[in-house]
């Protein structure tokens, strides 16, 4: 089997990631590896999509509060709400209090149940407010943070992706990028990520450069916590546990940036 080219990992990153019209060319293991990797550079995407949004709203005249939402509504788009969804259904699964094999079928269903409804609603708001406090400090860092906030959500799926994660189930994305990523290579990406997140905070002076940077790290970490906490429920991991994985991870990167 031919080594994927990076044109390869870039597909698979946007194809599975995004609704951008990107064909999916191979599906194994090694086009997963270098899929979720990329995965950063899709949030970049879906991150300066969201912070346009935002920005044109601020330039129409918006308050804070109603480009955040914008901002916010553009990743639900860009994903169909799949991320969203899967944070619902881990909700449901792990309020559930069933036995994992239990639990895994509940999140599988298409209904979601009011467990999963509060976690979604809470963490829509919570990402809503704490970009209007970003954009309260202008637009520009407002927009900032949208980016921040998306790159790091799909950076904790690269890192979700290292080996000792396994996944719950056969099948789906969840067993198809579980493991994929070498250690080395998911410390890498993320070491990269929080050290441009820290860039990112330079031109906004004072101690931004470093809020930025935690920023991130905090979003890594919350995920991280909430991936180990899911391994120990249901045994692995699943294409849900990494969509959540990702929203709660931007929701957590937000709340350092809207405390300016």
């Amino acid at each position: 089997m031919t080594r994927p080219s990076p044109l390869d990992a870039l597909r698979f990153a946007f194809g599975t990631l995004t609704v951008l019209p990107v064909r999916v060319t191979r599906w194994d293991r090694a086009a997963a590896r270098g899929g979720m990797l990329a995965a950063p550079l899709a949030g970049l995407v879906v991150g300066v999509a969201s912070a346009a949004a935002g920005g044109v709203l601020v330039a129409l005249g918006a308050a804070p509060l109603l480009a955040a939402v914008g901002a916010v509504a553009v990743p639900a788009a860009l994903t169909r709400g799949l991320h969203l969804d899967g944070l619902a259904d881990t909700a449901d699964g792990l309020g559930s209090g069933k036995p994992a094999e239990e639990a895994l079928r509940i999140m599988k269903q298409s209904d979601v149940g009011p467990f999963g409804v509060v976690v979604l609603v809470l963490v829509l708001l919570g990402q809503a407010a704490a970009l209007a406090g970003a954009y309260g400090h202008g637009w520009v860092y407002g927009g900032t943070a949208a980016v921040l906030a998306a790159v790091a959500g799909r950076t904790a799926m690269t890192v979700a992706c290292r080996p000792g994660v396994p996944a719950a189930r056969p099948g789906g994305l969840g067993a198809a990028v579980a493991g994929a990523v070498p250690l080395a290579g998911a410390l890498a990406v993320a070491g990269v990520v929080v050290v441009l997140a820290c860039a990112a905070g330079v031109p906004f002076g004072g101690f931004t450069a470093l809020r930025t940077a935690v920023a991130v790290l905090l979003g890594l970490l919350v995920a991280e916590a909430g991936v180990r906490r899911c391994v120990r429920r249901f045994g692995g991991v699943t294409g849900d546990v990494f969509g959540a994985a990702c929203e709660v991870a931007a929701a957590s990167a937000l709340l350092p940036l809207a405390l300016r």
